[in-house]
């Protein structure tokens, strides 16, 4: 019998356990421990109230992760990807209506690898939203990059922010700066570098321009040796744009990933940001095949008496 359930702290683990499980070199950057882990710089209760599983006689078969009120990312087991009674039961619990699990108003599921939900969803009147473009690089192209050097033609010089070494703050600076309205400060990735997930899965990049001055940023994220890892986040400074800093950061990324054994390293972007989907291709990572968002349909209202 399927089930859906919540997910609490003592079992955030095998939650994760089984996304790294379910990774693939040949699928379209499917939802990643590393998304988890990174939301963990809110906090392992909010993280866990935003969590979602569905099993079959206790197998975990697909996790759904609350990223805000109204995107739903979705991962599903690639065995059961073509599972019709489980996407029959996942379309059920994602309709909108009095009492549904996912009650916001407009719900938008990302949905990377999924084939039998994507025809039943679709079926049923979802339309497509925002399209992603997933680029990825294979850990064999590395070469010889390294995290603490000099990267590709540039001035930067990158490396590893730790509990021992200094870093939090310019960091936390860096991703505010790449990415306008966040509030990220080092005290948050202090307590995600605390938690015990961070260590098996984390590791925190930062680059310097010649004058010492915090330039580029960036997390990967492992999913065990021989599987595919995340850049989950990666930023530049607005001050130091145009420079090859955002294909140094990536390509340290990419060596930091090599590090941890991962198979490739993979990362998707707004197609809408052209820019970005340049900048990764120019630290060679390859582009798929773009994947869209599904946008459920509003629910019917009665008309005013």
């Amino acid at each position: 019998m399927l089930t859906l359930d919540p997910v609490v702290p003592a079992t955030l683990d095998d939650v994760l356990a089984h996304l790294a499980a379910w990774q693939r070199d040949e699928l379209p950057v499917p939802l990643h421990p590393g998304d988890l882990a990174w939301a963990l710089r809110r906090g392992e209760q909010r993280l866990t109230a935003a969590l979602r599983t569905w099993s079959r006689d206790g197998e975990v078969l697909a996790v759904g992760f609350l990223d805000g009120p109204d995107v739903l990312r979705l991962g599903i087991d690639p065995a059961a990807a073509e599972d019709e009674e489980l996407a029959a039961r996942l379309r059920d619990d994602l309709a909108a209506g009095p009492g549904a699990p996912f009650p916001a108003e407009q719900l938008a599921v990302e949905l990377r690898h999924g084939p039998a939900l994507d025809r039943v969803l679709r079926a049923a009147g979802w339309t497509e939203g925002e399209p992603w473009t997933p680029l990825r690089r294979l850990i064999a192209s590395a070469g010889s990059v390294s995290g603490d050097e000099a990267i590709a033609d540039t001035d930067l010089v990158v490396s590893t922010v730790g509990a021992d070494r200094p870093g939090a703050e310019d960091w936390a600076d860096v991703i505010r700066s790449g990415f306008p309205g966040s509030t990220l400060t080092g005290a948050h990735w202090r307590d995600l570098a605390a938690h015990p997930l961070y260590a098996r899965y984390g590791r925190t990049l930062l680059g310097r321009d010649r004058e010492g001055t915090a330039a580029a940023a960036a997390v990967v994220w492992s999913a065990g040796p021989g599987r595919p890892g995340l850049l989950e986040p990666i930023a530049v400074s607005a001050a130091h744009r145009r420079r090859g800093y955002g294909r140094a950061i990536s390509l340290a990324a990419v060596a930091a990933l090599g590090e941890l054994g991962a198979s490739s390293a993979m990362v998707a972007t707004p197609s809408a940001q052209p820019g970005a989907v340049r900048t990764y291709r120019a630290a060679g990572f390859v582009t798929g095949g773009p994947v869209q968002d599904l946008v459920r349909p509003r629910s019917a209202r009665p008309e005013a008496s």
